[in-house]
């Protein structure tokens, strides 16, 4: 791979990982995802970098799991649910003036909540 294309890589992979460490913080910016992005920018450009995100106490288990078995925990997809309705409710009553506005984002939020609901989870109650 060339050095540009690996510096690139290597810019993104950081850009990813500081939304999801924004996400951490933030209910409206999801973290998992950006994590699985940030480590796919890294295996592409710093072995290093990459084994450190997998090794990582708190980032690592949910990046393992999903490179892994390709699943959210079902605590945490619950707990992202929950903190995205919040969030959306809020920006629903607070600041989306139009009624169509908001339906439409009403509507998106449930799309998306019905998307995240429906990736598996092994840990899930039976």
């Amino acid at each position: 791979m060339n050095r540009a294309l690996r510096a690139a890589y290597l810019t993104a992979g950081f850009a990813f990982l500081a939304l999801g460490l924004l996400g951490i913080a933030l209910p409206v910016l999801p973290t998992t995802p950006f994590l699985i992005l940030a480590a796919a920018c890294f295996a592409r450009s710093s072995e290093r970098v990459y084994r450190w995100m997998l090794e990582h106490p708190v980032l690592g288990p949910p990046l393992r799991e999903w490179l892994e078995y390709r699943s959210i925990p079902y605590r945490v997809k619950l707990l992202a649910i929950a903190m995205m309705t919040g969030s959306l409710v809020l920006s629903i009553v607070f600041f989306v003036p139009k009624g169509w506005l908001q339906v439409a984002v009403a509507l998106f939020g449930a799309l998306l909540a019905a998307w995240l609901y429906r990736i598996p989870s092994r840990d899930r109650p039976r």
